[in-house]
């Protein structure tokens, strides 16, 4: 038995087929091979087209088959923390119920031709079946959903006067959902009637197909954001909305599971730019690893050279401040390219340490972290940065979002009996441990980026 994932990513789309007996990756694709447009038609906006993602599931697997290889504040003030943090374990800006309630007050046109508002995974999942559909895990990421009652946060949508029929109905995230229907079947290659087993946010998915699903474990991934992200079996909330908790895809009446994510906008996003920035004279960007080897000529603290990642937009962190990217203490005199190149690696992972307190102090065991071998996990530096600066042991697995879809969805249609089944096949990588001789020099370097933080009383370090 053989089973397709979908990763959408906002860079890309990639495609893992499982063999479900041997429980391996039998062949992946990525499309497109450069990263996807975010258009950006004012200032401050992000968008993509839906249709861009399926036009890319479409053309991913032509490559498969073929290889046969808003005020959000004003929200939060109305509805009372209490409220906010005990139901929906979250403020509810950033997320799709503010975005909603945004186009109903900037584009009210627009809102009244609205049928049935749709995350990314249900809006393919309506392609794939002709059925709109959504699960409780991604309307948790919307800030729709609420904990304590286990249903749709209807207090939330009748404050800001939605009408929650437009909310479509709700299936499980990992079981039966839909089938494949005449049309899509025909445009993908592949047979009508498959069933349709398994959906998930991008950060849940990443976890799951890491085989982070009990509390205490964590994933990690540093793409165009760097993320971290930890489950657990409480309700934690952070008032401050510095990080966000949701509703993991293995969650349960039962046996309830929350994921608290961490989210760094200009992680991987800052590296590019500083790639494509070097590579222009050349009219091609820097090599990676040229990259690489660069950094790891320099020291630990990149000779106080100091890089704020925070070039991405509002940062969750930071309460939703847009501080901008920023290189400091440069000394013209002692500073060269690797010096950039390695602190632009320590910041980001600086940044995403901030994010790691905050998850510590809600309760978060993070003595191991699991990610899969890709992005900037591809750099020695950087993971050893990452290891030191949060004292955790970096576990790396051969996989990705895909890959862990295609188990979800073998597990979703019984072929799987329980997840350890469904990763019977997958076994980490290899692993990279703290040093406990280079701890002081490291956490020097990481108060030392702390300090210079533009934040004043607002400093979380």
């Amino acid at each position: 038995m053989l089973f397709l994932g979908i990763d959408i990513g906002s860079s890309s789309v990639k495609l893992s087929v499982l063999d479900g007996a041997t429980g391996k990756a039998i062949a992946s694709v990525q499309y497109p091979d450069t990263e996807l447009d975010i258009l950006s038609p004012q200032a401050g906006w992000a968008e993509q087209n839906p249709a861009t993602w399926w036009d890319c599931i479409v053309k991913g697997c032509e490559l498969l088959f073929s290889d046969a290889s808003v005020d959000a504040d004003a929200a939060l003030t109305a509805l009372g923390s209490d409220y906010c943090f005990g139901h929906l374990l979250n403020s509810p800006g950033n997320f799709t119920a503010a975005k909603l309630r945004w186009v109903q007050q900037n584009e009210p046109d627009i809102f009244a031709r609205t049928h049935k508002v749709m995350l990314p995974g249900d809006y393919i999942a309506m392609e794939l079946s002709g059925e709109i559909t959504t699960t409780a895990s991604g309307l948790s990421e919307g800030t729709l959903w609420d904990f304590q009652e286990q249903k749709i946060a209807k207090t939330l949508l009748s404050h800001w006067g939605i009408d929650e029929q437009l909310i479509p109905t709700i299936v499980p995230s990992i079981g039966q959902q839909a089938t494949l229907s005449n049309t899509a079947a025909q445009q993908l290659g592949l047979k009508p009637g498959i069933n349709i087993t398994y959906r998930g946010g991008d950060q849940p998915n990443n976890a799951f197909s890491l085989n982070v699903l009990a509390p205490g474990e964590v994933a990690a991934t540093a793409g165009t954001s760097g993320v971290i992200y930890g489950v657990t079996d409480k309700p934690a909330a952070d008032t401050q909305s510095r990080v966000n908790t949701f509703l993991h895809v293995t969650s349960t009446h039962q046996a309830p599971r929350n994921g608290v994510l961490v989210c760094v906008n200009g992680a991987g996003r800052s590296y590019s730019w500083l790639r494509q920035l070097l590579g222009a004279s050349a009219g091609t960007p820097a090599s990676y690893d040229f990259l690489n080897d660069l950094a790891s000529n320099q020291p630990i603290g990149s000779d106080g050279l100091i890089f704020h990642p925070f070039g991405n937009g509002a940062e969750r962190l930071f309460q939703n401040r847009t501080l901008g990217a920023q290189l400091k203490n440069i000394d013209l005199n002692r500073h060269s390219l690797g010096h950039v190149v390695r602190a632009t690696k320590e910041g980001i992972v600086f940044a995403l340490n901030q994010g790691f307190d905050v998850l510590k102090s809600l309760g978060g065991n993070c003595e191991v972290v699991r990610v899969a071998k890709g992005n900037m996990f591809l750099s020695e530096v950087f993971t050893a940065t990452f290891a030191n600066t949060t004292q955790a042991a970096v576990e790396f697995y051969d996989t990705d979002g895909a890959e862990g879809a295609a188990r979800a969805a073998a597990l979703g249609s019984g072929y799987y009996s329980s997840a350890k089944e469904a990763f019977s096949g997958l076994q980490p990588s290899g692993i990279v441990e703290p040093c406990a001789a280079l701890k002081d020099e490291y956490q020097d370097a990481y108060q030392r980026w702390v300090a210079a933080l533009p934040l004043g009383e607002h400093n979380l370090g």
